[in-house]
């Protein structure tokens, strides 16, 4: 039997009975879509003069959080489509992870924005409790807080950390070199709040009417303009710092599902790939060329550092570089240290009745001579659920070939000498050059250029790769230093100090690429002091979660009495 359908049932808000229209009821789902759609459209890799959309892209989140405050709708439903509007962002900008393992995209989509869901979650309580003024001041604080806390936690996964966001139109934020990107993403919710503010925020003034009150946009317009000149202004006068030196990047692009790793439908010995990678060198080394680059783990046998230099493939290394006098090389590679006792082994060490203790590194080597030691790095940042997995979840680790789960690390930034004066590296493999902070000791400790070497073929062509890249050029505005990167599949690149992308190879073919950098040695006020936002938001966080926290209880107990 056919029954005609119910109304919406009515709420309370303001002490007013209030019955939503049809129209109304969808109003938060449809702010929750415009919401992430604003943020995936100004996202890296969309045209650059789209990421002014960021600015704007948390208007619909707070208008919808307000709507919802007004009819009264629980935290529960606020939280709701506040993780919708998360989980889209996420999926829409992050789908590619799931080209290497699709449990792993799925679970990093939906986690993250769980993750993300928890400074919003504060912040409505804030609200509650103390009313709009201090709740709107404190999203920001929440906010990065967060992203500081994502920065160095064992899940950490800072892909879509706010600042990012400008990073294909980094001639917005030169200024990064004294914040940091923490100070985009600070920069973003306060115009995203002010224009909230002039737009929603006075009762009685239709959106559309600038006729009354017109001067509320006095202070967005003034927040997103003096930011955006003084960019301008640094960019228009910088110049590029530091003696120059030729360097060569190789992109040998080895198939990683297929080609790169023994177990491949098509896996190419690894006396093979080194031999492509030698070709590719030989055949665009100049006599001015001071410096090499292969990419991350181009050497992926496992080489105990103990019997290094007793492999094939090194003697290899050393007989074409005694060919070629005042060449020097980094790759990636894959290593083993192993210890002499339980003792001495690292929390990291696995166990074999045959080894002993020992850890497995992702990390590159430096040749500085044919006959010279060769200096090690292992990698310190390493890729949550891939390779840096604690004990208890181990089990899910997710394998893309090679050494995966649980793998060692350093806890310094080892800066590689070289024998030409002012050239000094600092090795930076894949996923760490996504670190603003990190990034920036190895500067602290010397290094006049940075090199990255990565593999970004598990991600097919797709945004995932173009992203790494363009997040790079924020690495150099924050350090002044110019990037040679090498990638095993795509994108290699040279960036200067003021993060343009001065040369970039095709994706998926065999390539390299030569450029004349500049060794700046100057260190910018974010390399010198570090992150100051992040740490300083993470103190103002704890203080109104605890006064949130006390305002709550208090209130719960004067509704008791």
């Amino acid at each position: 039997m056919l029954t005609k359908s119910a109304a919406p049932a009515p709420f309370v808000a303001g002490g007013a009975e209030y019955t939503p229209t049809r129209l109304a009821s969808w109003l938060p789902t449809l702010l929750a879509l415009l919401g992430a759609f604003l943020l995936w459209l100004g996202w890296p890799v969309h045209p650059a003069a789209l990421a002014v959309v960021l600015l704007v892209a948390w208007v619909p989140y707070l208008r919808m959080e307000q709507v919802l405050t007004e009819r009264g709708a629980s935290g529960w439903k606020v939280w709701r489509y506040g993780y919708l509007l998360l989980v889209l962002w996420n999926a829409f900008t992050t789908y590619w992870v799931s080209y290497s393992t699709l449990g792993g995209g799925i679970t990093a989509v939906v986690c993250n924005a769980l993750l993300m869901s928890l400074p919003l979650t504060a912040f409505y309580h804030t609200k509650k409790r103390f009313g709009p003024k201090l709740g709107y001041l404190s999203l920001p604080i929440y906010w990065l807080a967060f992203e500081q806390l994502h920065l160095h936690w064992f899940l950490t996964w800072p892909w879509l950390t706010l600042g990012n966001g400008f990073a294909q139109a980094n001639y917005l934020v030169q200024w990064y070199e004294y914040t940091g990107f923490l100070g985009g993403s600070l920069w973003m919710w306060m115009v995203n709040l002010l224009v909230f503010r002039a737009w929603f925020g006075r009762q009685g003034v239709a959106p559309w009417s600038f006729g009354q009150g017109r001067f509320r946009w006095v202070a967005p317009v003034l927040a997103t303009a003096v930011p955006i000149t003084i960019s301008l202004v640094i960019g228009r006068t910088y110049q590029e710092k530091g003696p120059a030196a030729e360097v060569l990047v190789i992109q040998p692009n080895v198939d990683p599902f297929e080609e790169k790793f023994e177990g491949g439908s098509r896996f190419i010995p690894h006396a093979e790939q080194l031999a492509r990678m030698l070709t590719l060198t030989e055949q665009n080394l100049t006599p001015q060329t001071k410096l090499v680059l292969w990419p991350e783990t181009s050497l992926d046998e496992t080489y105990p550092e103990e019997t290094f230099e007793s492999h094939p493939n090194v003697y290899r290394i050393r007989q074409w570089l005694a060919q070629h006098p005042g060449v020097e090389l980094m790759t990636g590679l894959t290593t083993a240290v192993r210890y002499p006792s339980k003792e001495a082994a690292s929390p990291t060490a696995r166990f074999r009745e045959d080894v002993g203790y020992y850890d497995i590194f992702n990390a590159s080597v430096h040749f500085r001579t044919a006959s010279g030691p060769a200096e090690f790095y292992h990698k310190s940042r390493l890729v949550p659920g891939v390779e840096g997995v604690p004990p208890w979840l181990s089990a899910f680790v997710i394998d893309l070939g090679g050494a995966a789960g649980g793998l060692g690390s350093q806890a310094e930034r080892t800066v590689y000498q070289t024998a030409t004066p002012g050239l000094q590296v600092a090795p930076v493999i894949c996923y760490e050059s996504v670190y603003g902070d990190f990034v920036g000791e190895y500067v602290k400790n010397g290094a006049s250029l940075i090199g990255i070497i990565t593999n970004d073929g598990w991600w097919s062509d797709s945004p995932g790769h173009n992203q790494h890249l363009q997040y790079a050029t924020l690495r150099a505005i924050e350090t002044r230093r110019d990037i040679a990167r090498s990638a095993n599949t795509g994108i290699s690149a040279f960036i200067n100090q003021k993060g343009e992308i001065t040369q970039q190879t095709a994706w998926w073919v065999p390539a390299t690429s030569r450029a004349t950098v500049h060794l700046n040695t100057e260190q910018t006020f974010y390399v010198r002091y570090g992150e100051l936002i992040g740490p300083a938001c993470q103190v103002l966080a704890v203080l109104l979660l605890v006064l949130t926290v006390v305002r709550a209880l208090l209130n719960r107990h004067t509704l008791a009495a």
